[in-house]
């Protein structure tokens, strides 16, 4: 018999699962929790075999309590349950120790299965969380090369900076408006001010356009963006910063970008060597200047000499 406990602040989700897993005469549900903190007192009482663990709860969040578990009751399996297709928080997830990362639209048999492999010490994975992850390792095979992996939305705000008018600025906010989720950046002369991220999906432009003014003021917090269900947000600095002067007020990029067009912010679509499609590949580009130092002269170089906003780096003779 596997003993399971379920870990969700969702009432309505705790309750379904339990009519699932009921159904199954090889599981014992010994008990709910609607947070970290409780799931990390109620598996040391319960003694559960493995545990149904949502990530964003209140109190303590999943991650924070897979760690914790792992440390304290390494025998417990832990098995991802969330809304948030998302690698980051998968390879977050895993790395803190989780058998298994399941979306909750995943249908039971799934869920039955990846159960039990997680109560015998092994890991399972959604096939198609799987490929994403094989196509990033299979694509390198062969390759005499170190492989660098950087997410599209930050490759593309970095990309944005090689825009001539966005470069020439000391201070700058800078959104990449992405099919499924919007990144916005404060920066200034390269550094991180601000930044926050939530699902493009959520919003339409009069919130976006609160969340921007308030990251430029200075003022965000991150449960304005984590109680709405975005991601969250970071000040690193309170010093506001206006966006009524100049030529623009925010430069924007990304597939969904149109979402910005007639904004009382005054978009300005980054455009940098002349093509704004690819901006996260000149991001990706700059990243790698940074992190592999003896690439970084005939990188930052052929940037130099792209021959104006125009002409892309790898077109210069």
């Amino acid at each position: 018999m596997t003993k399971i406990l379920i870990a969700d602040d969702h009432l309505i989700i705790r309750q379904g699962l339990r009519l699932i897993l009921e159904t199954e005469n090889d599981f014992e549900l010994v008990g709910e929790a609607s947070d970290g903190n409780e799931a990390l007192s109620l598996c040391k009482k319960l003694k559960p075999d493995v545990v149904l663990m949502d990530l964003r709860m209140p109190n303590m969040d999943g991650l924070t309590a897979i760690e914790k578990l792992r440390k304290e009751q390494p025998e417990i399996a832990v098995v991802i349950l969330t809304t948030f297709n998302e690698d980051e928080l998968m390879f977050r997830g895993l790395r803190a120790g989780a058998r298994g990362y399941l979306l909750k639209d995943t249908d039971r048999n799934t869920l039955f299965n990846t159960i039990r492999a997680a109560a015998r010490g092994e890991t399972l994975l959604k096939p198609e969380i799987m490929t994403r992850l094989l196509a990033v390792v299979n694509s390198a095979q062969g390759v005499d090369a170190p492989l660098v992996v950087m997410d599209t939305a930050p490759a593309a705000v970095l990309g944005a900076t090689f825009d001539p008018r966005v470069g020439s600025r000391q201070r700058v906010m800078i959104v990449n408006v992405g099919n499924f989720h919007t990144l916005a950046f404060r920066l200034r002369l390269g550094e991180i001010e601000g930044v926050f991220e939530h699902h493009t999906g959520l919003i339409e432009l009069p919130r976006l356009e609160i969340l921007l003014n308030s990251l430029a003021s200075g003022e965000l917090k991150h449960g304005d963006v984590f109680d709405d269900h975005g991601h969250g947000a970071l000040i690193y600095d309170p010093q506001p910063l206006p966006l009524n002067g100049g030529e623009f007020g925010v430069a924007v990029t990304g597939p969904r970008r149109n979402l910005m067009r007639g904004s009382s912010l005054r978009p300005y679509f980054a455009v940098p060597f002349g093509d704004m499609m690819i901006a996260g590949c000149f991001g990706l580009l700059a990243a790698v200047a940074d992190v592999m130092p003896e690439l970084s002269g005939p990188i930052r170089a052929s940037f130099r000499g792209a021959g104006g906003s125009g002409t892309p780096p790898w077109e210069v003779e």
